[in-house]
């Protein structure tokens, strides 16, 4: 007799997903996190009375993550404590301005107004166009992907989509100037592109959908962002689900062609007739389940997924109240140097302290309890950086260099007095992040998420390959990011529900 029903390796947002989707169909669960907090990249961490978060700093798609909590018989806002955020954010431009970015679609648009005109039209379009999108498009969020006949059932139970398909043609930068004219408004949606890892020139069409998403409404959880996960675990535990930390992984049992279970790090050896899988399928696949066991197209297929990008991030607690207008600010740069920065500093494996552009989370501004008294905590998500650097340095010896040179240079055009006032720094490499959440090269969207990677061209949610075996997480469909990992748990859940009695 088996240990349990159901085995899910990692408690990222997806692992929990399933975990407690699965504990609810009536499964014996037992979700096995390496680390000692759940939620991955949407986790919370505290610092001498500082608390940041790790990764994830604001919840979108509300209506998506909401879906998992209703399926478990209540609603994330019975869950976790939520602030809404307006405006969603500020653009700090490279000329120094600054300027809000109202959630009110009519009030953003009188924001654009003041620089370009011509473009409200054009705004307005864009907002309309990519709702209608997203309404016809949210079944493909939560629908498997696993083969072209998936696909077409999907556009033919949802004829609509057909008007979108320059959406799966054309490139996110494609999108933006089908609506816009003025570089400044186009500067203004262009950073969204690296919230699934590519820059605008190379992400996909389709993602040109988030700068609209947002104004649907962004919020935060009170007390971090591992609000989100701890709550899936909450109501997971009340349908008996098991959460063990520090319990990592190290191979998955594989018995003619089906899983059975898993070997923990101490040797010990957990049984279940379904394995499924939160961790990046790659190490998945070639490590804890091994080539021998793949058949070869399989495995030639395995090894040709490229990594996603990795994002240093720079934690900052500070003793006064920093200079910025909301919880989010873009500090932006213009489309092309967007997609310059890809081509001569990326891909060349550079990065530099002094060419920053990213958000800049004042998490405490939302939620004054993540500081101490009279401090607040920034969180500065740095621009995507190799994990091989080019000048052959370890990301261990440059650190204290680096938060000294992006401290000095936030200082300077961002957040003035900035430098006068750190009294907390600590830098997350590429580096430190696959050491801690045992992300391959700390690539945190797991995959690349470009059209040769997307849909049925990622690792399918159900193995074709080894019986029994799910995947969840930021390596399936549909993707990184908070709420389709919760979306890909729920995918799971409905196919183990089918497949396995």
């Amino acid at each position: 007799m088996a240990d349990y029903d159901a085995i899910v390796i990692g408690a990222g947002t997806g692992g929990l997903s399933v975990g407690a989707q699965l504990a609810a169909q009536g499964r014996k669960t037992v979700i096995l996190e390496q680390g000692p907090r759940v939620g991955g990249c949407c986790s919370t961490f505290e610092r001498q009375g500082y608390r940041f978060d790790l990764g994830a700093s604001l919840i979108e798609s509300p209506a998506l993550i909401d879906l998992a909590f209703r399926r478990l018989g209540t609603s994330l806002r019975a869950e976790v404590d939520l602030v809404a955020c307006d405006p969603i954010y500020t653009l700090a431009r490279q000329d120094g301005t600054q300027v809000p970015r109202p959630l009110s679609v009519e009030a953003a648009a009188e924001e654009i107004g003041k620089i370009a005109p011509d473009d409200v039209a054009g705004w307005y379009a864009y907002v309309a166009y990519m709702r209608e999108f997203n309404a016809a498009a949210q079944d493909l969020f939560l629908s498997p992907a696993m083969t072209l006949g998936d696909l077409q059932a999907f556009f033919a139970r949802n004829p609509a989509m057909s008007r979108f398909v320059p959406l799966f043609l054309n490139s996110y930068q494609d999108v933006l100037r089908r609506f816009f004219k003025h570089p400044q408004v186009l500067e203004s949606l262009a950073y969204q592109s690296f919230f699934i890892g590519l820059p605008p020139e190379l992400a996909p069409g389709l993602f040109a959908v988030i700068p609209v998403g947002e104004h649907d409404g962004l919020y935060y959880s009170k007390g971090g962002m591992i609000g989100i996960p701890k709550a899936l675990q909450r109501c997971g535990e009340r349908h008996g689900l098991e959460v063990r930390l520090n319990t990592p992984v190290k191979q998955v049992m594989v018995r003619q062609r089906r899983a059975v279970g898993v070997v923990l790090d101490d040797g010990t050896e957990l049984t279940a007739p379904v394995i499924v899988s939160d961790i990046n399928a790659k190490t998945l696949y070639l490590g804890l389940i091994g080539e021998a066991h793949l058949p070869w197209l399989a495995r030639v297929g395995v090894k040709s997924y490229e990594y996603a990008i990795a994002i240093p991030m720079l934690y900052l607690g500070v003793n006064y109240e920093p200079p910025l207008q909301s919880h989010h600010t873009l500090a932006t740069v213009s489309l092309a140097a967007m997609n310059d920065f890809w081509q001569q500093e990326y891909l060349s494996r550079q990065f530099y302290a002094d060419r920053q552009f990213g958000i800049i989370s004042w998490t405490s501004h939302s939620d004054p309890q993540l500081a101490p008294p009279g401090r607040h905590t920034l969180i500065l998500t740095l621009t995507p950086a190799p994990y091989r650097r080019a000048d052959g340095r370890s990301w261990d010896t440059v650190k204290p260099e680096l938060i000294e040179k992006i401290v000095a240079y936030y200082s300077r055009r961002y957040i003035p007095g900035l430098q006068e006032h750190v009294e907390i720094a600590e830098l997350a490499t590429p580096l430190d992040f696959e050491r801690n959440l045992r992300t391959p090269e700390g690539a945190i969207y797991a995959l690349r998420q470009d059209v040769a990677h997307e849909a049925v061209f990622r690792p399918a949610a159900k193995s074709k390959s080894i019986q029994g075996l799910y995947l969840v997480g930021a390596s399936t469909h549909p993707g990184g990011g908070v709420p389709t990992t919760i979306a890909s748990g729920l995918i799971a859940a409905d196919l183990i529900a089918r497949y396995e009695s």
